[in-house]
């Protein structure tokens, strides 16, 4: 690393920011890391939030201990959203007014949830996606009878596996075929919903939501587009997420296009075009095998590019190893598994389907690009280094 590089700021306080803290000092840096985050809260998992925190099984979700800040020399800065930045000036400015220098930024804003326009803002009606969004669904859970999940993404799936293990009548409305039909396709989108449908779940598909019904400031129901009403007394809008970028409008730093999903451009060691500034986590747009760059919203994708990134900024380039990006949801006593991307696939093979177990393999022109599975997972990690080896001779990065 550059002599000049005396302190690193890294935006937003979540796993990437983390990770990526860990693994400059890892690596041997020994100047000043700040770790900025909009949130009153130090890092944490965000995973637990829809399963064992949401369903009050645990109530830590810390993903370090507070000394272990101290010990490391990693100054958080809590409760403060970054708005601006000057990358001639190298200053970031806060909302309340102040400014931090740096000398290397690393942005790792993350996501934010989608909402559906002109909804009201109701009781009962809640996203998730921070520390206090589950805190405040937890609380509600313990009053409600009948939910309604509007999106039936990863999200939406276990919290309606979670909602069931509290007795909860549970309908899921999702405009597309099936649930996960975005994520991996319709023909496994066709097993999730038969899980579902076998625990007590009402999915209702290829339909969307028109408006909410109330009852003072309470939510009472969900008016669907076919005209249909469900009751509810609690609703979640799990539509997905938008990456947090608007606080770098202006600055010169690279976004990939909402067409393209949004995000900060990269490089594949996670630096952008403009001197200093890199990018990492669910925010960070690095290329990628599809062909371009894009967002990858995986838990183990943080650590494996905050490692990249890391590397580099240290002065250290990397040997860029094919990453199998990989994700896994629990529903249940099931566990959901994807290795590999999905997306590539022109053809979805289902190889076993032994009712709560199947297994699916997803191929481009006969090569393996991706495994899907519900609690298979020896079968699923076995097929780790063929996708290697096909996705490393997928289309390149232009």
């Amino acid at each position: 690393m550059p002599d000049s590089v005396e302190h690193v700021l890294i935006v937003g306080a979540g796993l990437a920011g983390l990770r990526t803290a860990e693994e400059l000092r890892r690596g041997g840096y020994t100047g000043e890391i700040t770790l900025l985050g909009e949130e009153n809260r130090a890092p944490y998992d965000r995973p637990p939030l829809s399963k064992q925190y949401v369903r009050g099984e645990t109530d830590d979700t810390a993903l370090r201990p507070a000394e272990f800040f101290a010990e490391q020399r990693i100054r958080l800065r809590l409760g403060v959203a970054a708005t601006g930045v000057d990358t001639t000036a190298r200053r970031v400015r806060l909302a309340d007014g102040d400014e931090v220098a740096y000398d290397a930024l690393v942005i790792a804003t993350g996501l934010r949830p989608r909402r559906i326009p002109n909804l009201p803002e109701l009781t009962g009606v809640h996203v998730l996606r921070s520390h206090a969004d589950a805190a405040g669904l937890r609380e509600h859970l313990g009053s409600a009878r009948k939910a309604v999940i509007v999106g039936a993404g990863f999200i939406g799936c276990e919290l309606a596996a979670s909602f069931r293990s509290r007795d909860l009548d549970v309908t899921i409305v999702e405009p597309q075929p099936t649930p996960l039909h975005a994520a991996l396709g319709a023909q496994v989108g066709a097993l999730v919903t038969r899980l579902h449908e076998a625990e007590g779940v009402t999915v209702r598909c290829g339909v969307g939501v028109e408006s909410l019904v109330a009852e003072g400031d309470s939510v009472r129901g969900v008016r669907l587009a076919d005209g249909g009403v469900l009751d509810a007394d609690l609703v979640v809008i799990g539509i997905g997420s938008s990456p947090v970028t608007e606080w770098l409008e202006g600055s010169g730093i690279p976004l990939a296009t909402p067409a393209d999903g949004g995000g900060v451009l990269t490089d594949e060691h996670g630096r952008t075009s403009v001197p200093g500034v890199w990018a990492v986590g669910d925010v960070a747009a690095w290329p990628h095998a599809v062909g371009r760059n894009r967002r990858v919203e995986h838990w183990t994708n943080a650590g494996e590019q905050a490692q990249t990134l890391a590397a580099a900024l240290l002065g250290t380039e990397p040997t860029v190893e094919v990453q199998v990006p990989y994700v896994w949801s629990d529903q249940y006593d099931m566990k959901i598994q994807v290795l590999g991307i999905p997306a590539l696939a022109d053809e979805i093979r289902i190889v076993e389907d032994k009712g709560r177990k199947f297994l699916a393999h997803y191929l481009r022109a006969g090569e393996l690009v991706a495994v899907v599975g519900a609690s298979m997972v020896g079968k699923v990690m076995k097929a780790r280094a063929e996708l290697a080896a096909n996705l490393r001779i997928q289309t390149p990065v232009g």
